[in-house]
């Protein structure tokens, strides 16, 4: 009974060829998806692959939120010194002029400060 050529050579390092020079990804082209806007181009657009960037887009940890600084409040405010403003935060940069009483969001503790100190009122909403 004669052996097959692939049984004798069963045991040995290269039995199913050579194997040493195709070993990296250069011999196919690279690894993966790579080279599928340049040498794989045929073949990226066979499969409907799709090109550049795709993926997860991290999004803002806060929401902005609308500002406005003490200096315009009193543009803003009417004759009897009434300012209300919905979502927005204000913040202390220029001087308040006259009382005033405002209503908003939110205010920082010198803008605060500021309408308090003229003898208006900051009421958060």
């Amino acid at each position: 009974m004669v052996r097959p050529k692939t049984k004798e050579k069963r045991g040995h390092r290269t039995y199913h060829g050579k194997h040493k020079n195709a070993r990296g990804g250069g011999s196919r082209g690279g690894r993966g998806d790579s080279g599928k806007c340049k040498h794989h181009f045929m073949r990226s657009m066979l499969l409907g692959t799709q090109m550049g960037k795709h993926g997860f887009v991290r999004q803002p940890l806060c929401e902005e939120v609308e500002v406005v600084n003490v200096d315009v409040l009193d543009q803003m405010a009417g004759p009897d010194g009434k300012v209300v403003i919905g979502e927005m935060k204000v913040l202390g940069r220029g001087k308040v002029t006259r009382k005033l009483e405002v209503s908003a969001a939110g205010f920082t503790a010198l803008a605060r400060n500021k309408i308090e100190a003229a003898g208006g009122q900051a009421v958060t909403v």
